[in-house]
C-alpha cells in the first residue's frame, strides 16, 4: 500500500457510473442508524478494518473524502484512499450501508466556492455522484464546518452558504444517481447560519432532501473555553443561562424548531474527551477532594493527549498555519492506556472521578500530573442512549470507531437505545 502522503487527488470527471442499488428518490427510510466513522488514517495505527465489530452497526461513514479548489475534484490524500475499496466490500458483506464523509474540519476549505454558482453546483453534483458510482457507495454525508462561519481559519465563505449549500443538495436528489443514495450531514449543534451570521431559524428545506442530520454534540467546551467543562453535554439547562454553551438537548430543540423532525436527527456521541492543566487549589471544592464543577485551568499548558493525539502534534494545518503543540484529546481507549482508567473503564488508583448530574459527563484527575480530562464513558452514553430513545430519536453515530474499548462504549449506547 501506498503512503497515503504520496497518493493523488481522486480526479472524476470522466468516471462513468456503476449501478448502484436501486432506491425510490420519495422512500425514506425510518430504520433507526447505529453508526460510526472510520477513519482511513488510522487503519495502520490501531484501528484496521478487521478490528470493526460490523454487526453492531447498521451505517459506517467513510473519512474523509476533502474538497479541493478544483470543483471536478476530491481529495483521499491523508486518509488511506487505497483502503475504501476494501472498506465498502467490508461493509457489503455484513450488510451495513457504505458512506463517504466529504469534508470535515481540514476538508471543508472549498465547500463555499464549490457551491458559489450554478456551474459549480451541476459540476459537483457531477463530482459526488461519480464519487459514489466509482467505489459503489450507498450514501454522501456532507460533512460542511461550517457554512458562512470561517471554521478552520482559511475556509472560502459567503454569507449565501446556506442558500447554496440547500440549492446543491436539491440538485444531487435530483440527479439519478443522488436519488438513490443516503443523504445526510454532519451538524454544528447550533443550525447553519442564514445570510445575517446568526444560526437559521428555518432549515425545513434540508429536511426535504436529506435523509438524516447527524448532530456532532461534541467540542462544546475544549481548551479554547474559559475554564473546564463538558466535551459532550447531554444537558445543560441546570446550570445559569449565561454559561450554557450548548447540549444535546438544546442542539435538537434547536434543529427541530427550525423544521427537521426529530426522526430525521441522529446524535452523534464521541469517543474521546479533551484534557486540561488544573491546579490542585482549582481541581478541588473541598478539602474532601471533590472535584470541583467548571475550575479553572491554565490555558498556556496544554497536556499531552494519548498516542493518537501525539502523532499529529507539531506541522502546518490545512491553512498553512504551523503549530508544535498538543491538542489534549483522549480517546476512551487512550485513557485506558494512559492509567487513568482501568481495563474496565474505571478510575484507576489514585485518579479523583466526578460524575455531573447536569451535563450527565464523567471527569477525571490526576493530582500529580495536574491534568483532568472530560471524557464519555458507560453511564454517560447509557443517559445519551436513553435520551435517543425517549426523544424519538433516529439514532447515535459515533466518532470515531477505534476510540472505543472492547466496545463498551458502543455496547452501552445500543443496549440503552434498544436497536
Amino acid at each position: 500500500m501506498l503512503p497515503t502522503f504520496v497518493l493523488p487527488l481522486i480526479v472524476l470527471s470522466a468516471v462513468s457510473a456503476s449501478p448502484l442499488a436501486a432506491r425510490s428518490p420519495t422512500a425514506r427510510s425510518t430504520t433507526p442508524i447505529s453508526a460510526s466513522w472510520y477513519t482511513g488514517w488510522h487503519a495502520t495505527e490501531g484501528a484496521p478494518l478487521s478490528s470493526v465489530s460490523w454487526e453492531k452497526y447498521n451505517t459506517m461513514y467513510y473519512s474523509f473524502a476533502e474538497t479541493t479548489n478544483d470543483v471536478s475534484s476530491l481529495s483521499l490524500v491523508g486518509s488511506d484512499g487505497e483502503l475504501l475499496p476494501q472498506f465498502v466490500s467490508e461493509a457489503h458483506a455484513h450488510d451495513v450501508e457504505a458512506h463517504i464523509a466529504v469534508g470535515g474540519w481540514t476538508g471543508s476549505i472549498w465547500f463555499s466556492s464549490n457551491f458559489a454558482t450554478a456551474k459549480n453546483r451541476t459540476a459537483f453534483v457531477q463530482t459526488v455522484t461519480n464519487f459514489a458510482s466509482k467505489y459503489n457507495l450507498d450514501g454522501i454525508q456532507v460533512d460542511w464546518e461550517y457554512p458562512n462561519n470561517q471554521g478552520l481559519g482559511c475556509n472560502t465563505i459567503s454569507v449565501n452558504d446556506t442558500a447554496n449549500f440547500l440549492a446543491f443538495l436539491q440538485e444531487l436528489r435530483q440527479n439519478p444517481v443522488g436519488a438513490t443514495l443516503t443523504l445526510s450531514a454532519a451538524v454544528d449543534v447550533k443550525t447553519f447560519y442564514d445570510a445575517t451570521g446568526h444560526p437559521s431559524t428555518d432549515v425545513s428545506g434540508f429536511a426535504k432532501v436529506l435523509d438524516y442530520i447527524v448532530l456532532m454534540n461534541y467540542d462544546v467546551w475544549g481548551p479554547w473555553s474559559p475554564t473546564v467543562g463538558p466535551n459532550a453535554p447531554l444537558d445543560d439547562t441546570c446550570i445559569a443561562a449565561g454559561a450554557r454553551k450548548g447540549s444535546a438537548v438544546s442542539a435538537v430543540k434547536a434543529w427541530s424548531d427550525a423544521g427537521i423532525p426529530a426522526n430525521q436527527i441522529v446524535l452523534g456521541v464521541p469517543t474521546y474527551g479533551h484534557s486540561y492543566s488544573v491546579s490542585p487549589s482549582d481541581a478541588f471544592a473541598s478539602d474532601k477532594k471533590t472535584l470541583a464543577a467548571y475550575p479553572a485551568f491554565n490555558a498556556s499548558n496544554q497536556p499531552l493527549g494519548d498516542a493518537w493525539d501525539n502523532s499529529t502534534a507539531g506541522g502546518y494545518d490545512a491553512c498553512g498555519v504551523y503549530g508544535s503543540g498538543s491538542g489534549g484529546t483522549f480517546n476512551f481507549r487512550g485513557l485506558i492506556d494512559g492509567g487513568f482508567l482501568t481495563a474496565k473503564g474505571k478510575p484507576a488508583d489514585c485518579i479523583h472521578y466526578r460524575y455531573d448530574n447536569c451535563s450527565q459527563t464523567p471527569y477525571v484527575y490526576n493530582e500529580t500530573s495536574q491534568v483532568m480530562i472530560s471524557f464519555d464513558n458507560v453511564q454517560s452514553y447509557a443517559a445519551k442512549g436513553k435520551y435517543i430513545k425517549n426523544a424519538g430519536l433516529r439514532g447515535f453515530a459515533l466518532w470515531e470507531t477505534g476510540g472505543d474499548h472492547n466496545d463498551m462504549l458502543l455496547d452501552s449506547i445500543i443496549h440503552a437505545v434498544g436497536h
